[in-house]
C-alpha cells in the first residue's frame, strides 16, 4: 500500500476544522473541571488536616476511594447511577464534575506538598501572633508557597485537558468523539485520530510553556520584587 493511499492529506484537511470546533468546546470543560478542582481540593485537604476524626477519616475514605478507581467509573456513576436517586446531570455537567472530583485528590496533593515546605516556625510565630489558621494560610502561608504550586497546578489542567477524551464515553462532542464520527462516516480511521492527536500534542505543548512563563514570572514577582520588600 503506498504512502498517499495510507494518508490522504485532503481527508485530514477535511476534518481538521470539525476536530479545532470539537477542542474549542472541550477547552471550558477543562477549565471548569479545574476550577471544581482547585476548591474541592482544598477543601479536602483541610478536612484530612483536621483534628475531628468525624470530618478527617470521611476525608481519608473519600480521598482514597476516588484515586483507587478509574475516572470512567466514575464518570459513569455521575451519569447512570445518580439518576437512580432524582439526580440527574447533563453530559456535559457530569464530565465537568467527574474530572473537578477525580483531580481534586491530586490537586490536594500538591497544596499538601507545598505546606509541608513551609517552616514549622513559621506556623508558630503566627499562632502567637493571633492569626487565625485561616488568615494564617491566605495571608501569609499561600503567598509564599503559590510560585512552588503554580507548575504543579498548571500540569494538573494539562492533564485535565488530556482526560477529556473519556467522556465521549458519555456523548460529550469532544475531540475525539468528533474523531470517532468522522472516521465512521468516511470510513478512513487514520486521518482524523492522527489530526486529533496533533491538536492534543499541540495544546499540551503550548500548556506546559505558558506553565513555565507563568510560574518564571511569578517567582521572579513574589521572590525578587515582593520578599525585597519585607
Amino acid at each position: 500500500m503506498s504512502t498517499t493511499s495510507l494518508f490522504r492529506l485532503d481527508v485530514a484537511i477535511a476534518d481538521l476544522p470539525y476536530l479545532l470546533l470539537a477542542a474549542l468546546r472541550t477547552v471550558p470543560i477543562a477549565l471548569a473541571a479545574f476550577g471544581v478542582a482547585l476548591v474541592l481540593g482544598a477543601i479536602l485537604l483541610m478536612a484530612r488536616r483536621s483534628r475531628l476524626v468525624l470530618i478527617s477519616y470521611p476525608a481519608f475514605v473519600f480521598f482514597d476511594f476516588i484515586r483507587s478507581t478509574p475516572l470512567l467509573l466514575q464518570t459513569y456513576f455521575f451519569f447512570f447511577v445518580l439518576p437512580e436517586f432524582d439526580i440527574r446531570l447533563t453530559a456535559i455537567e457530569t464530565g465537568i464534575v467527574a474530572l473537578g472530583l477525580h483531580y481534586a485528590c491530586h490537586v490536594s496533593e500538591v497544596y499538601r506538598a507545598g505546606i509541608e515546605t513551609v517552616p514549622a516556625g513559621q506556623w508558630d510565630t503566627v499562632r502567637a501572633l493571633g492569626f487565625s489558621r485561616f488568615d494564617s494560610l491566605t495571608r501569609l502561608i499561600v503567598p509564599q508557597i503559590l510560585p512552588y504550586l503554580l507548575p504543579a497546578l498548571g500540569n494538573l489542567l494539562v492533564s485535565i485537558f488530556k482526560e477529556t477524551p473519556i467522556l465521549a464515553a458519555i456523548a460529550v462532542a469532544d475531540t475525539m468523539f468528533v474523531a470517532m464520527q468522522r472516521a465512521a462516516e468516511s470510513f478512513r480511521y487514520i486521518e482524523p485520530i492522527t489530526v486529533a492527536g496533533l491538536i492534543f500534542l499541540m495544546i499540551s505543548i503550548c500548556g506546559s510553556a505558558v506553565v513555565r512563563l507563568v510560574a518564571n514570572f511569578a517567582q521572579d514577582k513574589w521572590f525578587k520584587q515582593g520578599y525585597a520588600d519585607v
